[in-house]
């Protein structure tokens, strides 16, 4: 990269904007990680364990891209042309991110298995997290980390193409998957059992929407300019986005706890008319529960 084609704005610029809000997101991720613990001690060891893992990979990311900036504005300052090789912490921080994303993909990938009871669907959702680690990673280790950035990319710009795409659908599949399932499973319950399941479908469709649309976004900046970093400010951002989803889903189960009391409070009828329709209550007061059991990991 030549000096006098350089532009700070659109390659250190958009990467330096990128990873601040990386940053500010990982205090976000940070401040879940407390409230999870806080609020949910009687998770199992397993699910605490996966939440300790995402944070600490999290915070490996943000450690690898703010060494990798602090080299291409510090170290390499007034040296362009040295942008054609990009710090290896980057290359680390790429493998990071893609397990994050990928772990977070598969644990709602194994919540669709909960809800259906069948593995047709998060099988192709784990091989689709599986496709985004792999082939990229391989690739990137094996010749990123030799080549020139801009020949690299030229050369293999249609894997990550395709693995990008790959990654968004799958974020729209686990989506949909959902939604699906817990709608079918609103026609069962009673009506005023369904404000819990709407919450539940909303959020779905929120988390899942959010990760499919930085991916998208991500790789159209790719395609339309290679050249830049902008479509690298994305990716070290994406990550804090698929942890946050993932805590949000889990610390959410106070919120639907609450609405469940509620609504169980606000439809639970007169002490006459209770002793003539004891089933009625019951039967609320047991769909709400299985509607919180099957969305909870």
């Amino acid at each position: 990269m030549s000096s006098p084609s350089f532009d700070a704005d659109s390659t250190l610029g958009a990467l330096l904007v990128g990873t601040l809000v990386s940053y500010v997101l990982f205090g976000v991720t940070t401040t879940q990680v407390y409230i999870y613990y806080d609020r949910f001690p009687e998770d199992s060891s397993k699910m605490k364990a996966m939440v300790a893992s995402v944070w600490l990979g999290e915070l490996a990311h943000v450690i690898c891209i703010g060494h990798s900036l602090y080299v291409m504005v510090i170290t390499d300052y007034g040296h362009p042309e040295r942008l054609a090789h990009i710090p290896s912490s980057l290359f680390a921080a790429t493998f990071v991110g893609g397990m994050v994303s990928a772990g977070v993909q598969s644990f709602f990938a194994f919540r669709i298995y909960i809800l259906s009871k069948s593995l047709w669907i998060p099988c192709i959702c784990w091989a689709m997290s599986l496709f985004r680690v792999l082939p990229s990673n391989i690739v990137t280790f094996s010749y990123g980390i030799h080549e020139p950035l801009g020949e690299f990319i030229d050369k293999w710009n249609w894997l990550f193409d395709t693995v990008w795409a790959i990654s968004a659908a799958n974020d729209l599949l686990i989506a949909i998957s959902l939604v699906f399932l817990l709608y079918r499973q609103r026609n069962y319950t009673l009506k005023r059992t369904t404000a819990v399941v709407n919450k539940l479908i909303a959020w779905t469709v929120e988390t899942g929407v959010v990760t499919s649309a930085a991916g998208i976004i991500m790789m159209a900046f790719f395609i339309i300019n290679r050249a830049s970093f902008i479509w690298m400010a994305w990716f070290v951002v994406i990550a804090r986005l698929f942890s946050n989803s993932l805590l949000a889903s889990l610390n959410s189960r106070a919120s639907l706890r609450a609405l469940q009391e509620t609504v169980v409070l606000a439809s639970t009828p007169p002490v006459s008319a209770t002793l003539e329709r004891p089933m009625d209550c019951e039967q609320s007061i047991e769909m709400n529960k299985m509607s919180i059991t099957t969305y909870n990991p």
